[in-house]
């Protein structure tokens, strides 16, 4: 359900057309470069990206990526919203360039959003964006601190009937070990190979290019993907997520892709009724999952509206 480690390329495809050229939005977008920060969080290294001003009236955002993902999916979403607001991206333990733990869980990475929060200065009820696995991180994070933000933007994460928890223990916490990471000897061979789970086309090829290149790191031999394979989180549904997103005080919001391998029609009806006018529910046409590789400038556009309705 989640961003996965990259799919190997299948054996005899014909070759790929030459890239298209960035569009000029998107090469305006990564000219504003963030500053590069880390600080300790429970015993390891928690990195964050931050854009805009140093203060500002207005709340700030954080954005938090998905499993095996990073801070610098956002690095073309991030400098919308930084021309008058403070922006950090986390990345979570286990991912992008923070270190590495044992276990994995919201008992780690709501200590972690929360430090980060504090650290980039963002405003006193900063608002908060997670996408796929972030967007579960979002709701466990808002329903221990709703008091302390201004909102949460879900972001293509579904709940179902039977995600709820059973009474049964808990495994949320004790994520399976997975096999390491390859290591390639070829960078470009990497970048190549570079896929989003669920699998998914995205025509924007920048947009693709840019991310797999932030996605891996140089290590003995030659170089390997960043993420700890170990960092998936198997249980994430022995959480009551759902009870979270229900209560959550704050305000809320909801953007989801029409085209979502995981939010089908079924995921609309269940949910639907969690939200109203005032925390909308948004759909994204011709969106996949990975909504901001394919339909990035529709949901700044969603971001902005929903932010707007809040008056934030």
């Amino acid at each position: 359900m989640y961003d996965e480690p990259p799919m190997e390329q299948p054996q005899g495809q014909p070759q790929d057309p030459p890239p298209m050229e960035p569009p000029y939005w998107f090469e305006q977008a990564l000219k504003n470069t963030p500053t590069s920060h880390k600080l300790q969080v429970m015993d390891c290294d928690i990195h964050y990206l931050r854009w805009g001003p140093e203060t500002s009236s207005r709340p700030g955002i954080l954005f938090i990526h998905g499993a095996s993902a990073h801070a610098h999916w956002w690095d073309f979403i991030a400098p919308f919203f930084s021309a008058d607001r403070p922006i950090a991206a986390i990345d979570l333990s286990g991912m992008g360039d923070s270190g590495w733990r044992e276990g994995y869980g919201s008992n780690v990475h709501v200590p972690e959003i929360a430090a980060v929060l504090a650290d980039a200065n963002l405003g006193e009820k900063p608002i908060i964006v997670g996408h796929s696995f972030g967007g579960y991180m979002t709701m466990c994070y808002a329903h221990a601190h709703s008091a302390e933000i201004s909102g949460a933007v879900i972001v293509d994460s579904p709940l179902r009937p039977e995600n709820r928890p059973t009474g049964e223990k808990s495994r949320f916490f004790d994520p399976p070990k997975r096999p390491p990471n390859r290591v390639y000897t070829d960078r470009d061979e990497m970048i190549y190979r570079f896929r989003p789970i669920p699998p998914q086309f995205c025509d924007n090829e920048y947009v693709v290019e840019h991310i797999a290149r932030h996605s891996l790191k140089e290590c003995e031999g030659g170089y390997t993907w960043k993420f700890d394979p170990s960092a998936r989180v198997a249980g994430l549904h022995d959480e009551p997520m759902e009870d979270y997103l229900r209560q959550l005080p704050c305000p809320k919001a909801m953007i989801y892709g029409e085209d979502s391998a995981i939010f089908g029609g079924e995921v609309v009806d269940y949910m639907a009724p969690i939200f109203d006018p005032a925390n909308p529910m948004i759909c994204i046409p011709d969106a996949q999952h990975h909504l901001t590789m394919d339909q990035p400038l529709a949901f700044v556009t969603a971001l902005r509206a929903i932010f707007a309705s809040w008056d934030v």
